[in-house]
């Protein structure tokens, strides 16, 4: 079982007093964050503004959705700015007020914790392992006229999979047909540039809402910047009528207009994941004892086939903390998730790994 109370990656304090060390001592792979970092235009930046904190944001955040809506070649009306992704899940659930929803699981925590904060009846759809945990066209059955909504994460978290795109639009058209919002988590598909989601689809679509995430690709978890997306510019209204006034503080507000004109960087990222991430996924693979999925995001799922092996406790005491996923819905003790670092970073969990697994001690 996870050794923390947090149902999220990135608990670096708490593991850190769990392994008496500080929290910059821990090499992290429990949280999925782009190991480039942020782009250096915008911490230069956000330096050169430090006076914009003495005055409130734009409460409408105009140039913001006006980025984001550039960016992606839609109206700036379809779009929802938010104090991260999670902001905006919460936000919609309050506003769709879905009395029955559908969520797949394993998949992220706080679709059901939104659900639940509007007492929605919750029915969940396994993924099976059976089907290397990748969704089938067996939802289509399931999705019901009893349902409101149905939340989906493409990629998957945390497998990493993605839906054949055939199937994801059976599905588009199946909610649309049962008047089923269709709830569509893009939060690492920026990691996949020939994926081009739901967004340019969403004019045929106005029951589908997508979310989106800046904080992992751009390395700016710290900031939360995220945004959801819909068609209908008077149900975007309706959201954004639940949402918190200046929920975005200035520097994430700053970080959205700018770093989506960062090619070089978006280039560098695409680059570092074709060849890093195929080539820990081969060294990963090759690890007696495991068993490696192929998801195409920036973080990869495992299973532990070494019986009563704890790996997360074995590589905490080597200072590295890893994403135990025994607390996902039909998951176990067996799965963890690590992203995707440096060369060098992959390099060291590669060497603990094999030590934990092989029950040797690891080399100082």
């Amino acid at each position: 079982m996870s050794l923390f109370k947090s149902a999220h990656g990135g608990n670096t304090r708490e593991a850190a007093a769990l392994a008496g060390v500080t929290p910059e001592q821990l090499l992290d792979f429990s949280a999925n964050i782009n190991p480039l970092g942020m782009p250096d235009a915008l911490k230069c930046a956000i330096v050169n503004s430090l006076s914009h904190a003495e005055r409130y944001p734009d409460v409408d955040y105009l140039r913001l959705h006006q980025a984001l809506a550039a960016h992606h070649g839609i109206p700036a009306e379809w779009i929802l700015a938010a104090n991260g992704e999670t902001e905006a899940i919460f936000t919609l659930a309050c506003g769709l007020k879905p009395r029955r929803a559908m969520i797949v699981t394993p998949g992220f925590a706080e679709y059901r914790r939104a659900l639940r904060w509007g007492e929605c009846e919750i029915e969940a759809f396994p993924l099976r392992e059976a089907d290397g945990w990748q969704l089938t066209d067996a939802i289509l059955p399931a999705l019901t006229p009893a349902l409101d909504c149905l939340f989906l994460c493409t990629p998957n978290n945390p497998t990493g999979l993605l839906p054949e795109r055939e199937l994801l639009l059976a599905i588009a058209r199946r909610c649309g047909a049962l008047g089923i919002a269709l709830i569509v988590d893009e939060a690492f598909l920026d990691f996949i540039p020939d994926e081009p989601g739901l967004i340019p689809m969403l004019q045929a679509y106005p029951h589908v809402w997508v979310l989106r995430s800046l904080t992992k690709f751009y390395a700016i978890p710290g900031l939360r910047l995220g945004y959801l997306v819909n068609s209908d510019p008077r149900a975007v209204a309706a959201i954004k009528a639940r949402q918190m006034p200046w929920s975005i503080n200035a520097f994430a507000a700053l970080a959205g207009e700018m770093i989506l004109e960062e090619r070089d960087y978006q280039q560098a990222t695409w680059r570092w994941l074709a060849e890093e991430g195929a080539r820990f996924y081969q060294r990963l693979s090759g690890l007696a004892g495991l068993t490696v999925y192929p998801g195409r995001a920036n973080y990869l799922l495992l299973r532990c086939e070494k019986r009563g092996q704890e790996l997360q406790q074995a590589l905490l005491a080597q200072r590295i903390l890893i994403r135990s996923c025994a607390n996902y819905p039909g998951l176990d003790a067996r799965y963890y998730r690590v992203a995707i670092r440096s060369r060098a970073e992959n390099e060291r969990l590669l060497a603990a790994l094999g030590a934990a697994l092989s029950g040797t001690a690891p080399a100082d």
